[in-house]
């Protein structure tokens, strides 16, 4: 179990730092003015809700699936956040780079929600396809998100999702598949639920 939890956050953390631009990116000086982020500051969400769970301590549940296998749950009484939540970063689209890439839809909900979504432009590769966030007065209840990358040795696609309750992260998912030229493709999965 150790070994499949090791591989899948190794390989979101490899194929996000070769295209998806790195966090060393969005720690730098420049980026440290105080330009207003053109789309949601998902890099201050994940910060702050890496420094309150780190806090509470919260227990996590896991389920992951590997390659179709049967799935596996495991309960891990003591996470290190910031590492945990490492690969949602490169769902982050305030990168100088990506200014102006992206479409920005809102809409009300019927649950008395509002969604924002952030759509990427054509003429933008290897950058989040999509990103949603839904918020109500509590704060942010989900975040789902779509990166993509493609080259000609390299396919990888992941989907993100991020569910808050009262502003809190309350359980994640993370869902892809990878494929390099001359291997077989690879699916994984996992699914984690916090546990106050």
């Amino acid at each position: 179990m150790r070994n499949v939890f090791a591989f899948l956050f190794g390989a979101g953390l490899w194929a996000g730092a070769t295209g998806c631009g790195s966090s060393a990116e969005a720690d730098s000086p420049a980026s440290a003015t105080t330009v207003r982020p053109a789309y949601f500051p998902l890099k201050e969400y994940l910060d702050a809700q890496a420094a309150r769970l780190t806090q509470q301590q919260p227990a996590v549940e896991k389920r992951v699936t590997l390659r179709g296998s049967a799935p596996e749950t495991a309960r891990v009484p003591k996470v290190d956040w910031a590492q945990e939540l490492q690969v949602f970063y490169q769902a982050d689209i305030n990168k100088p780079a990506l200014r102006g890439a992206y479409a920005i839809d809102s809409a009300a909900l019927s649950d008395g929600t509002r969604q924002v979504t952030y759509t990427r432009k054509p003429g933008f590769e290897n950058a989040v396809v999509r990103l949603a966030v839904v918020r109500d007065a509590s704060g942010v209840r989900a975040v789902d998100a779509t990166l993509q990358q493609n080259n000609p040795l390299f396919y990888s696609e992941k989907k993100l999702q991020l569910q808050g309750e009262a502003g809190t992260l309350a359980a994640y998912q993370v869902r892809g598949v990878q494929k390099l030229v001359l291997f077989d493709t690879l699916r994984y999965a996992t699914n984690a639920r916090l546990v106050r």
